[in-house]
């Protein structure tokens, strides 16, 4: 018997949303980059409260790029199956050779 009371979940905000599938355009960048730059390393940014969990690839010359991925295993796995080294980004921050990479792409950089 209903008694026309509606219950709420107040610990909704608890319970953690799937994460999407890392798609096949996303997969294909990622391993084109490993396959065309020397030194990759992966770098895994967890999730924040504005930001999905990602894979940041850097090349030894300092190249970059960057990509939302499912999970933090799914990114060690991905640098597992590539033979490359993986970090955590918030533990060992990024590589000095990204900032400098960065700063050459700058207007009036060096």
């Amino acid at each position: 018997m209903h008694n026309g009371c509606v219950a709420f979940r107040w610990d909704f905000w608890r319970t953690q949303p799937r994460q999407p599938r890392v798609d096949g355009a996303t997969l294909t960048h990622l391993e084109e980059f490993v396959a065309t730059r020397r030194g990759v390393e992966v770098f895994l940014e967890p999730q924040t409260t504005m930001t999905r969990t990602s894979l940041l690839l850097v090349a030894s010359d300092g190249e970059w790029t960057r990509r939302s991925i499912e999970s933090p295993a799914w990114g060690r796995q991905f640098a597992t199956k590539h033979s490359l080294p993986a970090y955590d980004a918030g533990v060992v921050g990024y590589p000095q050779r990204m900032r400098d990479f960065n700063a050459r792409r700058k207007p009036g950089g060096s």
